[in-house]
């Protein structure tokens, strides 16, 4: 299985940078580098330099002087127990004053050059790894080789203008202040990936385990049916027709009784007795219109209007009693 890496600028990173740096002795660790190292360590990740050197291209280091100063490098973080697993740089620069080294290369920062070569030379899956480094050739370099990246501001930089980013170069995944920050950055986003890969394990675990038990438990037996021999059947199926043939005279019984009633009810309805209660009704609203008639009249006839009332009284009870005669016939 590939191994993963966190990718490493040199300067301004690791150590101090005073200009260009040519004596060992002038290579100082920055605050928290060997804890933060020892950590990624802890995590799993393999530890690479990879540097943009032109100092050599411009006569001002050897590249024997480099190897003394990586060696310088490598001793200061042994002292603190943490150390490097391979250390690239680049001496090439189109613009040199020597000829050896003055040219383009694909290994100058912010082509992945480097990066590449070592993860085809140590095994390192560019996916799962990280470049960290202070410059926008740091960042563009580590996303063209398919690593995450973090790119450092320090709060307190000589040079401020390095630290602007280029607007069409590809933004930073993270920044941070200084390394430590950038290692937090690291153990949060390794706990995450952890955590998720533990619950897809355990997700497959429950699947294949349920999967397993369903193969397992044995399918219920289907319960048998009844047969009927076919005798017995015979006689179900008579005795269902005959209740059937039964329901449907019930049924047309029901409705015949129903059409009597209404036709002895429609001609209930014109008897003498209910004729005769209309009749003496009619007479007794006659009556009471007459006695509204001599109660109106200018010439009082007291007496007629008493004579049309108890007419009109004695009509209305005779209609009643017509009502009631209809009602109990």
């Amino acid at each position: 299985m590939p191994d993963k890496a966190v990718f490493l600028d040199r300067d301004h990173t690791l150590i101090e940078d005073p200009g260009y740096i040519n004596d060992p002795e002038q290579v100082k660790l920055l605050d928290g580098v060997p804890e933060a190292l020892v950590e990624l360590k802890a995590l799993g990740y393999k530890l690479v330099v990879v540097s943009n050197q032109p100092a050599v291209a411009q006569g001002i280091v050897t590249e024997e002087t480099l190897d003394e100063i990586h060696d310088r490098l490598q001793e200061l973080l042994a002292e603190k127990g943490a150390t490097l697993d391979r250390i690239y740089y680049c001496p090439y620069h189109p613009d040199g004053v020597i000829a050896k080294y003055r040219k383009e290369s694909d290994w100058r920062k912010p082509s992945p050059g480097m990066l590449l070569a070592a993860a085809q030379d140590m095994d390192i899956d560019l996916g799962q790894s990280w470049m960290i480094g202070n410059r926008d050739s740091d960042i563009e370099a580590g996303s063209r080789a398919g690593c995450r990246t973090i790119l450092l501001r320090p709060s307190s930089h000589p040079k401020q203008a390095d630290l602007q980013p280029l607007s069409a170069g590809p933004k930073p995944d993270y920044s941070s202040v200084n390394i430590k920050e950038a290692v937090n950055i690291i153990k949060k986003c390794h706990r995450l990936r952890v955590d998720m890969k533990n619950q897809n394990q355990l997700a497959l675990e429950n699947q294949t385990q349920q999967s397993i038990e369903f193969e397992e438990k044995p399918p219920a037996p289907e319960e048998p049916k009844p047969q009927t021999p076919p005798r017995e059947a015979s006689i179900v199926a008579a005795e269902q027709q005959i209740t059937s043939e039964k329901s449907e005279q019930l049924l047309s019984s029901i409705l015949e009784q129903l059409k009597r009633m209404d036709r002895a009810e429609m001609f209930g309805e014109f008897s003498i007795m209910r004729l005769l209660a209309g009749i003496v009704q009619i007479l007794v609203l006659f009556c009471l219109l007459i006695a509204i008639w001599f109660l109106t009249s200018p010439i009082s006839r007291g007496n007629a209007v008493f004579i049309s009332l108890g007419f009109a009284a004695v009509l209305q009870l005779m209609a009643l009693t017509f009502y009631v005669m209809q009602g109990r016939k």
